[in-house]
């Protein structure tokens, strides 16, 4: 079947929607919008916000899942083929500045993550098997009154669902297996069986499952990764102060034409690197409100603290790590022999770790962190497609819904994707879209309920006990938790 023409479609709808003149600035705006609104929180609450997401949980605190599970369970579904992928391309094509502007869309995009999340919790519900659910499927319809409200809550909806087969399942799997057949020559069809059966195993026990897995997958996968990383800046300590210079010089001036690179302008470097950073660490999205929404906490700014600091983690060390091996390594202006241009994004990550680490070890561990990566992203993506289905079309779908998404993950590791990715970056587009509508329309209330918590919890130590003591005469927890207890019931 010749799809050339539907490639040609989903490519300028993209082109559109992730241009400088719609979704970028919108992104961008938002992020500043709340981050100025929430009075810096990113920056004030981070080291606060580590220790509750590391340290004790909210013991007895509702919800299905430990505040640490949802954080690893938007962790596995962000942590993916962006984080090594993405940045190579951010850099190929936007030279060594577009790091620069990840960073940007990952300080930014922490208020935009904290907001999600606290609205994912705010407004959540308990479905019909008395499990949590929520996210921008819900607050969007709960916290805005009227059919604008419902009009977003059901675009959302539907743009998930698509996405979720996409972006968090195809192209996850077709990564894994086509890296595998590279380097270690394991068939494609070999990788889609033994994919299907862990997805497959893992996903019909639910969120309480994935969030077990992720609990424990997903801490070694990112320390294995980073390590790495590590090792190699390591040895090429001395050139770190020079990158940084060009990472901050080029942002602003543009990137020159060295060796094979075409060199491009500041706009480029601009677009890729918030386009990429976006589509890293999901920022805005409103996906990670969906795992959010299942924690066990004590009050909504709590997990909204947590669930902020999984952009820091992706954005700030993941990706950087990244970034700096690839700009350290000279590997992002190599030319490739064999076209004469240069090198790929797909293999640019995996040339500047095996520059780094002697032997074959730079591709295996570029192979094996990208296993994990995009593994664990099917099962993250897996339980935001599930909740937005069982928002359609209730409980009774839920469980076909596992089942056809673990198996649709071997028609990923098994086909040429190319539509699908284009379809991919449409729909992710798309599902921001009507949330970051919502967090704008809903920031007075997350601004308002986060600072009468702070008030009286600065340094997020408090017990359930203290918390429901101090937050007694508060407006806005007291309909939380009414509205939280009555939907449990």
């Amino acid at each position: 079947m010749d799809l050339s023409g539907v490639q040609a479609v989903l490519d300028a709808v993209g082109g559109f929607v992730w241009g400088p003149f719609f979704l970028i600035p919108l992104l961008f705006a938002t992020g500043l919008y709340l981050t100025v609104r929430l009075g810096g929180l990113q920056f004030l609450k981070l080291f606060p916000a580590l220790r509750l997401a590391f340290g004790r949980k909210d013991s007895g605190s509702d919800g299905d899942i430990s505040n640490f599970q949802a954080l690893t369970t938007a962790l596995a579904a962000t942590v993916g083929t962006g984080n090594i992928v993405g940045v190579a391309t951010a850099i190929g094509i936007g030279g060594p500045g577009a790091l620069f502007w990840m960073w940007v869309t990952g300080l930014l995009g922490m208020a935009s993550k904290y907001s999600e999340a606290f609205l994912g919790v705010r407004y959540r519900t308990t479905d019909a098997a008395g499990e949590k659910s929520g996210g921008p499927q819900y607050y969007l319809e709960r916290g805005i009154r009227g059919p604008v409200g419902k009009i977003l809550g059901l675009a959302f909806s539907i743009f998930a669902v698509l996405a979720c087969f996409g972006i968090g399942n195809m192209t996850q799997g077709n990564s894994i297996a086509v890296n595998l057949e590279s380097t270690f020559s394991v068939p494609n069809w070999v990788t889609g069986i033994v994919l299907t059966i862990f997805a497959l195993a893992v996903l019909v026990g639910g969120i309480k499952s994935i969030g077990r897995v992720t609990a424990g997958l997903v801490p070694i996968m990112i320390v294995f990764y980073v390590l790495g990383a590590l090792y190699i800046l390591g040895a090429n300590i001395g050139d770190i102060p020079a990158a940084f210079g060009q990472i901050f010089a080029e942002a602003f001036t543009g990137t020159s034409a060295v060796g094979g690179f075409a060199g491009s302008a500041v706009i480029i470097a601009v677009q890729y690197g918030f386009a990429r950073g976006i589509f890293s660490n999901e920022s805005g999205m409103g996906s990670a409100a969906i795992a959010a929404s299942a924690a066990q906490t004590s009050h909504p700014v709590r997990q909204g603290l947590v669930s902020m600091t999984q952009t820091f983690i992706d954005t700030i060390i993941v990706v950087t790590c990244t970034g700096l091996v690839i700009v350290t390594t000279g590997v992002w202006n190599q030319v490739d022999p064999e076209t004469g241009g240069q090198i790929s994004a797909a293999l640019m990550t995996g040339e500047a770790f095996s520059h780094g680490l002697p032997g074959d070890w730079g591709h295996y561990i570029v192979t094996i962190g990208l296993v994990l990566f995009a593994g664990s992203t099917i099962l993250g993506w897996s339980y935001y497609g599930e909740r937005n289905i069982e928002r359609l079309f209730g409980r009774r779908l839920v469980l076909p819904f596992r089942i056809v998404f673990s198996l649709v993950v071997y028609v990923g590791c098994t086909t040429e994707l190319s539509v699908v990715w284009s379809f991919s970056d449409v729909m992710n587009g798309l599902m921001a879209l009507p949330n970051l509508i919502g967090l704008l329309i809903l920031s007075g209330l997350v601004a308002r309920e986060t600072r009468a918590y702070l008030r009286h919890d600065p340094k997020l130590t408090a017990t359930r006990a203290e918390v429901e003591e101090f937050m007694a005469d508060d407006e806005g927890w007291r309909d939380w938790r009414a509205q939280d207890s009555a939907a449990a019931r």
